[in-house]
């Protein structure tokens, strides 16, 4: 498996990006899904990631630039036919280390509270998230928890 910058610009990722919106919109209440969509992830402040196996798209991540020091991480995904085998782990540990390296000392995120997010939560906390409270724009909400670590 590779990592590479995506300028979102295949069909593809576009479809890839589509099922998940749909698939967040069918597990979490329209008021509280915070997945962007595909011109959302094209802002200047966004990096991009797919992670390819030879020619197929297994996964993807991203991570949004706050502030100098603070960023997000958006858009974590890994192909239904990949789920646990290691592709997130992977992905995650290099949007670490690239957020690292572009000088943030802060990475935070939003997941779901529900038990389909349990296995996210679980990949969060392995690689040091903590649970925290809202940041950014994000309000307090039922259907989300909130996390972040220092880099």
């Amino acid at each position: 498996m590779k990592i590479v910058l995506d300028d979102l610009s295949g069909p593809e990722i576009a479809g890839f990006l589509d099922e998940h919106v749909q698939e967040m919109r069918s597990v979490t209440p329209l008021e509280s899904k915070h997945a962007l969509d595909l011109d959302e992830l094209r802002r200047p402040e966004i990096t991009f990631w797919s992670v390819m196996d030879g020619d197929s798209l297994v996964g993807c991540g991203a991570i949004k630039r706050l502030d100098a020091g603070h960023a997000e991480v958006k858009s974590m995904r890994t192909a239904p036919a990949r789920k646990r085998n290691g592709t997130a782990s992977l992905l995650l540990e290099h949007i670490i280390t690239e957020a690292k390296r572009m000088g943030f000392t802060r990475l935070s995120l939003e997941t779901g509270a529900s038990e389909f997010f349990l296995p996210a939560r679980k990949l969060y906390e392995k690689f040091g998230f903590d649970y925290c409270e809202p940041f950014a724009d994000y309000r307090p909400d039922p259907c989300s928890v909130y996390m972040t670590r220092t880099l």
